[in-house]
């Protein structure tokens, strides 16, 4: 997996975290309700799943960005100095606001 796949992953994996806690606040929210919101609180015994999967997949996002040697020819895309400094830059703009997602249902009770 490169470091765009295993990005994707970790934000589908965060998403798959939070959907017990987070998505019913966000619908309720923007005003849509039912009996079937509540039921996304069903995926909360799959949540520690979802969450290490996340945790996992930023890992290697991080270990092929910052820590693994580039595997490219000199003139490739993946060599250019301008892209690997914009591949860091969207992994922290994805990472910041997926692990404070993660995080939610721990400093959720301190907003009741």
């Amino acid at each position: 997996m490169n470091s765009k796949q295993t990005l994707i992953a970790s934000v589908l994996a965060g998403i798959g975290a939070s959907l017990c806690c987070v998505a019913p606040l966000v619908l309720l929210s923007l005003g849509i309700g039912g009996a079937w919101v509540a039921t996304l609180t069903a995926f909360e015994p799959l949540r520690p799943i979802f969450l290490g999967l996340a945790v996992l997949f930023i890992g290697l996002s991080f270990h092929k960005l910052y820590l693994a040697a580039p595997l490219c020819e000199v003139g490739k895309p993946c060599a250019d100095e301008e892209v690997i400094r914009k591949q860091r830059f969207i992994f922290w703009g994805v990472t910041i606001p997926l692990l404070g997602l993660l995080a939610f249902p721990w400093f959720a009770p301190l907003f009741y």
